[in-house]
C-alpha cells in the first residue's frame, strides 16, 4: 500500500500557510465546522453570481464560477475576515461592490459577527492548481477527450513559468464500463522535497457517466535554493565550512 502525504499539508509551516488562522480552547469544534459553512456559502454563492444569465435557457447559468481558488479565514476576538483567492475579482466583486457586500451580509447573519471581506487576485491562473484542475473538469463536463484536456492544460502550465505539472483524473474516462486512471506528466514534481514550491488542486467533473475526479500537482518553484545558494556563498568566504578553526584561548 503506498503511503500518500497531502503535498500542503506536508509543508504547513515550513514554506506553506494555514487556510485558517485563529485560536481556540472550547469552542474549537463549533468555529472548525463555522468554517466550512463559510466556504460552502462563498463558494455556493459565487458558483451563479446575481446578473450572469444563460441568453440560451434565460435563466442562471450553473457552475458559471468565478474562478474561486482558496478561501481563507481570519478570526479575532468580535470580527471575522474572509480572503477570497480569485482570477476574476470582477465578478466576485460586482458591479459597485454589490456582490461583495451581499457575501457579507450572508456571513453576518450566519456567524452573527462582523465580517470583512477582502478579493485578492490571482495574477497566474495557470500556476494555481485548484484553478487548473478546475479547469480540466470543465473540459470533460463539454465531453472533450481527457487526453487532450491533460495535454493542453499541462503546457498551457509549462507555458506559464511552471518547473512542473502533473494531472490525474480518475474514473469512467471516455463512457467505459470500468474506471481507471490516467495521467500527464510534464517537468519535474518532486513531491518529497520540502523546499519545491508544489501546489495540490483536487476537484470533480460531473458528467453524464458519473464523477470523475481530477488532481494537480504544480510545481512552481524552488522556495529556498537562492538562500541556499548565497549561504552556501556566505560559508565558503567566512570558512565557516570546512575552513581552518581559530585557535581557543587557554
Amino acid at each position: 500500500m503506498g503511503r500518500k502525504v497531502h503535498p500542503i499539508a506536508y509543508r504547513l509551516g515550513y514554506t506553506k500557510r494555514w487556510l485558517s488562522t485563529w485560536y481556540a480552547d472550547r469552542d474549537y469544534t463549533s468555529l472548525l465546522a463555522e468554517d466550512f459553512e463559510i466556504r460552502k456559502i462563498v463558494r455556493k454563492f459565487l458558483d451563479n453570481p446575481p446578473g450572469r444569465r444563460d441568453q440560451r435557457r434565460g435563466g442562471r447559468r450553473r457552475g458559471f464560477g468565478a474562478g474561486v481558488s482558496r478561501i481563507e479565514i481570519e478570526r479575532q476576538v468580535s470580527q471575522l475576515r474572509v480572503i477570497i483567492h480569485t482570477a476574476r475579482p470582477g465578478i466576485v466583486i460586482g458591479r459597485g461592490g454589490s456582490n461583495r457586500e451581499e457575501i457579507q451580509r450572508l456571513l453576518e447573519l450566519h456567524t452573527k459577527k462582523r465580517t470583512v471581506v477582502d478579493v485578492q487576485e490571482i495574477g497566474q491562473p495557470e500556476l494555481d492548481a485548484f484553478l487548473v484542475a478546475r479547469n480540466v473538469a470543465e473540459q470533460l463536463e463539454r465531453r472533450v477527450s481527457f487526453r487532450r484536456a491533460m495535454k493542453v492544460t499541462a503546457e498551457r502550465s509549462m507555458r506559464a513559468g511552471a518547473l512542473g505539472v502533473k494531472v490525474m483524473v480518475s474514473g469512467r474516462l471516455g463512457g467505459r464500463e470500468m474506471a481507471r486512471t490516467e495521467f500527464e506528466l510534464s517537468g519535474t514534481v518532486p513531491l518529497q522535497t520540502l523546499d519545491a514550491d508544489i501546489d495540490y488542486g483536487f476537484t470533480e467533473a460531473r458528467t453524464a457517466q458519473g464523477r470523475i475526479g481530477v488532481k494537480a500537482w504544480i510545481h512552481r518553484r524552488d522556495t529556498l535554493s537562492d538562500t541556499a545558494d548565497m549561504l552556501a556563498g556566505r560559508v565558503g568566504r567566512t570558512g565557516m565550512g570546512g575552513g581552518r578553526r581559530a585557535p581557543r584561548g587557554n
